[in-house]
């Protein structure tokens, strides 16, 4: 059985190149075309594609509001963002929505092709770009989560540590042992799953 898929796309010629590649794979079969998205958001279902390659700027509706209406609806069908756009609004607006992958326009028809495979077999393909600002984001995301789980005596330490204090200085300013100063220390490497100062200031200055 081929992969069926449906095209969402305002582009006539990208639309078209795209379903002469589908056609020219023994793998696949381009069921729909749309060239707006109301008529996608009416008459999707009653092709249940396997995949739908959806760009975002349509007109009368945005990609991702598409996919966000017939996700839940369209359980054995996935969806891959197929856009120019790789910025951070919209790539998180649509893997929010519920697309499981996201390719900008300036990649390969091959990657194209591979990408609907990839889908389709349980993977999530994203152009380099995009994977690249994903794992930006949870990186950061990483970064305030273990920054947020210092006390508030951390995180004073802490600011004093990249201050360029000696646990002396910062002992006597907060009136405690420099043991304790090494305790509250030890802590923080912990939390922040890092093994030396360095490493801590540069986690809060942002720099990993």
């Amino acid at each position: 059985m081929p992969i069926t898929v449906a095209i969402v796309e305002d582009d006539r010629h990208y639309s078209n190149a795209l379903k002469k590649i589908l056609e020219a794979d023994p793998e696949m079969n381009c069921v729909a075309q749309f060239f707006d998205g109301k008529s996608a958001l009416a008459d999707l279902k009653r092709y249940e594609p396997n995949v739908v390659l959806m760009d975002i700027r349509l007109p009368n509706m945005y990609g991702y509001d598409i996919v966000y209406n017939l996700a839940t609806e369209m359980e054995n069908t996935q969806f891959i963002m197929c856009t120019s756009f790789d910025d951070d609004e919209n790539i998180f607006k649509s893997l929010k929505a519920g697309a499981t992958g996201y390719l900008v326009k300036g990649d390969s028809m091959d990657k194209i092709i591979a990408s609907i495979k990839e889908v389709y077999n349980g993977g999530a393909p994203m152009s380099f770009s995009v994977a690249k600002r994903v794992l930006q984001y949870f990186r950061e995301e990483r970064k305030v989560f273990e920054l947020d789980s210092l006390t508030n005596t951390e995180k004073e330490i802490l600011d004093m540590l990249a201050q360029g204090l000696l646990y002396k200085e910062i002992a006597d300013k907060k009136t405690v042992s420099i043991d304790t100063v090494k305790k509250h220390i030890g802590h923080i490497y912990r939390k922040l799953h890092v093994s030396n100062k360095i490493e801590a200031i540069n986690l809060l200055r942002g720099k990993n």
